[in-house]
Parts: C-alpha cells; sequence; structure tokens
C-alpha cells in the first residue's frame, strides 16, 4: 500500500507538472509562491523593527560614551585645584574618544579636557530629552548624512544632579550603526530563510500537497471520467481538504452514475427510433384499412369507426413526436378555442374501462366550458392522468369503497383550472420526491414516469402550471392551470367588428 500510494502520488505530481505544457518545478506553484512570500514577508517585518532597533543602538552607545567620559570626569574633577597635564588630558581624550569634556554641577560647568576645540558643532543632542520618534529620527538622519560632523552630547551622571557634556566626532558612531545594521539584514535573511523553509516543507506536506493530489484526481477523471480507478481516494481525515475529497469522491461517483444513465438513455432513444420508424408504417397500413370500415353497413361497425379512426389519427401524430421528448424544446402548441367537456368524452372513450372493473369516470365542468389550447397535447396532458389513476385503481380497493376517476373544470377570469382526482392508494413517497423526473418518478413497478414528465412539458409550453395537490382523504389529485393567450389589438378589432 505505501508503494501504491507514492506510485499514485507520482502520477500526480507527473499530471500537475504537465499543466499547460511546462513543468511546475518545485518553486513554481504554491509551495514556491509561499516561501518567496514567507521570506518577503519577515524581510518587511525586519524592516519595521529595523528603526527601533538602530535607534536605541545609538542612544546605547552615545550613553556608554557619555559613562566612560563621566567617569574620567569624576576622577579629574576630584583631582581640584590641580589641574590636569596637558598629555595626561589628551590621554584621557583619546581613551573616551572625545575632543572636549564638561562636567556640569550646581549650576556651573568645568572645562575638565579638550584637544583642540572645533570652530563649529554641527548637531546637539541632550539625552534627557529624547522621545522614541525623535531618537529614530536622529538615528535615520545619522545613517543617511551623518560621518564627518562634529555633534554635542549632554547627559546625566548615574542617579546624580551633575551632568557630562562631550564634544565628538560622529564618524565612529555612524561606524558603529552601519556594522549594527550589515549584522541585522543578514541576520533577517538567516532567520526569513529559516523560517520560509520551515514553513515551506510543512504546508507542502499539509496542504500543498493533498491540493495536487485532488487536482490531479480532476484532471484523470476529466480525461477519462467512465473509468472506477480515476475516483479520487481521500485519506479519511477531518479537516477542510479531507472534506472536499469525500465530497468530491461524492461527485465523481455520482456522475459517473449520471453519465451511465445518459449513455443508456442515448442507446434507448436510438432503439425508439428505429422501433418509431417501423411503427409508423403499421399504422399507416392499419390507417388504409380503417378508412375502408366507413364503407361497411352495419350500425355497430358505423358507430365505431369514426373513434377507431381518430385513434389511429392519433397514434400516427404520436409516432411523428414521439422523439420530441429528447429534443431541446416541445413544439410549439397549436393553439384554438376547444370544448373541454368534449375533449373529456375522448378521454374517457380512448380509456376503455371495463364495466366489471367497478371504476366510476365523472366529469364535473360546464358542457360550454372552453380552453385556449392545442387540443391535442391538452388531450395527451389529460389522458396521461387519467391512465395513471385508472391504473393505480385496477385491482385495488378504494378507502372509501367507490373507485372513482373525476375531472372536473371552471374558468376564473382568464385562466381555466383542471383537476384530475381519483380514490386509489395515492402516490408513493418515492414517486412524490422525484416527480416529473423521467424514469425515476414512476407510481408503479415497471413504469417509466415519461407520462409526468411529458405531461408537465406541453402544460408548461402553455404557459401554465401543473401540481400534485395535498388532500386530506386518499387518493391522487393534480391541477392542471392553462392561461388563455392575450389578445392582440387586431384580433380584438376584428371580433368586436364581427360581433356587430
Amino acid at each position: 500500500m505505501p508503494e501504491q500510494h507514492q506510485g499514485e502520488n507520482s502520477n500526480v505530481d507527473s499530471a500537475m507538472d504537465s499543466v499547460n505544457g511546462r513543468p511546475a518545478g518545485a518553486f513554481g506553484g504554491l509551495s514556491g509562491k509561499l516561501l518567496w512570500l514567507t521570506v518577503l514577508f519577515i524581510m518587511l517585518a525586519e524592516v519595521l523593527v529595523f528603526f527601533p532597533s538602530i535607534a536605541t543602538m545609538r542612544i546605547r552607545w552615545l550613553e556608554d560614551k557619555l559613562n566612560t567620559a563621566a567617569a574620567a570626569a569624576i576622577v579629574i574633577d576630584g583631582l581640584q585645584p590641580v589641574e590636569l597635564p596637558r598629555a595626561l588630558q589628551k590621554e584621557t581624550l583619546a581613551a573616551t574618544g572625545t575632543k572636549a569634556i564638561v562636567l556640569r554641577k550646581e549650576g556651573t560647568s568645568r572645562l575638565l579636557a579638550m584637544s583642540s576645540m572645533p570652530t563649529s558643532v554641527d548637531e546637539q543632542y541632550d539625552l534627557t530629552k529624547t522621545t522614541p520618534i525623535s531618537s529614530m529620527g536622529d538615528a535615520l538622519d545619522t545613517l543617511l548624512f551623518g560621518g564627518n560632523r562634529i555633534i554635542r552630547v549632554y547627559g546625566p551622571v548615574g542617579e546624580t544632579n551633575m551632568g557630562v557634556e562631550v564634544l565628538m566626532k560622529e564618524k565612529p558612531l555612524r561606524t558603529a550603526m552601519l556594522v549594527y545594521a550589515r549584522n541585522v539584514l543578514l541576520l533577517s535573511v538567516l532567520i526569513s530563510l529559516f523560517t520560509a523553509t520551515l514553513i515551506f516543507f510543512v504546508i507542502n506536506r499539509i496542504l500543498i500537497r493533498p491540493i495536487r493530489r485532488l487536482t490531479g484526481s480532476m484532471q484523470q477523471f476529466s480525461a477519462d471520467p467512465e473509468n472506477p480507478q480515476h475516483v479520487f481516494v481521500g485519506d479519511g481525515g477531518r479537516d477542510e481538504l479531507a472534506v472536499a475529497g469525500r465530497h468530491l469522491t461524492a461527485m465523481q461517483m455520482e456522475l459517473q452514475k449520471t453519465l451511465k444513465h445518459q449513455k443508456n438513455l442515448a442507446a434507448l432513444g436510438l432503439a425508439v427510433s428505429k422501433i418509431n420508424h417501423d411503427m409508423r408504417n403499421i399504422l399507416a397500413s392499419a390507417q388504409l384499412m380503417s378508412d375502408r370500415l366507413v364503407d361497411v353497413d352495419d350500425p355497430m361497425v358505423k358507430s365505431f369507426a369514426p373513434k377507431l379512426l381518430r385513434t389511429i389519427d392519433r397514434a400516427v401524430g404520436y409516432t411523428t413526436e414521439v422523439l420530441s421528448f429528447g429534443q431541446a424544446s416541445e413544439s410549439a402548441p397549436r393553439r384554438r378555442r376547444v370544448r373541454l367537456y368534449d375533449l373529456t368524452q375522448e378521454v374517457r372513450d380512448m380509456l376503455a374501462i371495463d364495466p366489471h372493473s367497478g371504476v366510476e369516470f365523472a366529469e364535473q365542468m360546464p358542457p360550454d366550458i372552453e380552453i385556449d389550447a392545442d387540443s391535442e397535447q391538452i388531450f395527451r396532458v389529460i389522458h396521461n392522468l387519467c391512465r395513471n389513476a385508472l391504473q393505480a385503481l385496477t385491482g385495488e380497493t378504494a378507502s372509501d369503497g367507490v373507485k372513482r376517476i373525476t375531472v372536473s373544470a371552471q374558468r376564473v377570469g382568464s385562466v381555466v383550472s383542471i383537476i384530475v382526482d381519483d380514490t386509489g392508494p395515492g402516490m408513493p413517497v418515492k414517486a412524490r420526491q422525484n416527480l416529473f423526473a423521467a424514469f425515476r418518478g414512476s407510481a408503479r413497478s415497471g413504469g417509466t414516469g415519461l407520462g409526468l414528465t411529458i405531461a408537465r412539458e406541453l402544460v408548461l409550453a402553455h404557459g401554465g402550471t401543473i401540481a400534485l395537490v395535498e388532500k386530506p382523504t386518499a387518493g391522487t389529485q393534480f391541477r392542471i392551470e392553462i392561461p388563455d393567450r392575450p389578445v392582440s389589438l387586431e384580433d380584438y378589432r376584428s371580433r368586436t367588428q364581427a360581433e356587430k
């Protein structure tokens, strides 16, 4: 298993490296960007820390000089009234790195040692009045513009009331600051590289590598989605990437099922098209033979012949449009005013309910109610719903002892509402969950669910709605609402003139 896992990782890495025709490399992907960004951010943080740090270093360097000069000043001051020899003054100034030392005590100032008095002093700094902002400004000024200036520095002597003042060259201070800045820069680079390297390996291990596995699995799956071996296999963790991996696995498995289902549907469509071609020829022959029944002088034949001819004509029309379900859209309805009661009677005749089945068929609508629709398409909708109701009632026992299919309709303004109700056992839960879904919404064993799917598409083509209605009693009830077409101004004027 470890060898297999390593092989899978190598395949994933190779797949990732071949993206866009060029290798990503160890430092060309997310991990490499993370490495350089970490270095950059740490360097930026070090820059922000550098200014307070160099200012503190400068203050401490000046304080050290003042403390050294203060120690020498106290010794020299203790020799009063003896004046320090000139040679000893030069040695003292050389040891303290200053050009003059002045001791301030009890409101007076005493020059203790001096080599040569400069003509001017370029800058003065009082360490008792420094602030963090001013010290950073002075440090930046020394780094950028210092080096050849003479500065005067004043500070207290320990916890006493005395103070010491020195004159000195700024070059040693700037040199020490440059050395400190160089050391800080080198240390910052080392810290940033070390930290970035640790982050690189850790993030690459816990984040980048799983992302590469996810991306590689997507690429392999997209190349051959029907191959079960290309389904992503997660590691069973609990973090966000593990959850994403499990969702990817579920999505890929569901997509494989969908592709298999679509492949079966494509094969089914090809088979149906072949059957449809032969069935049209058979129905055409039956239609020619049925036309001769009109000439038969038999009352029973004369009564059934028109219905038989309409049935065959309707079957021929169905075979012509049987593949419309697989097209992008249904054919546009050829709408006209249709007497809904006569259409319901045709549905009743088409159902051919066995009198011994105990199933009743009732129409509850005004005889003169009209609907603005395609008669053939609305016939298919009502027939599909009534046929489903008849199949549900056949062989079943109604809850109230009466097996009945009721088709009712009423007009409210410009909308006709049609209700198909039955007293059967009702729709199963699975059929309700997949309502109007082809091949999944069937309410009986062996059904396809295409009847409800086609009915819904035909109703939507009329701009209407179809819905399953919850009812307190047992059975199934569907409500169909079909609005009239908007009347154009020309049609309205012509109709008005015809009525006059």
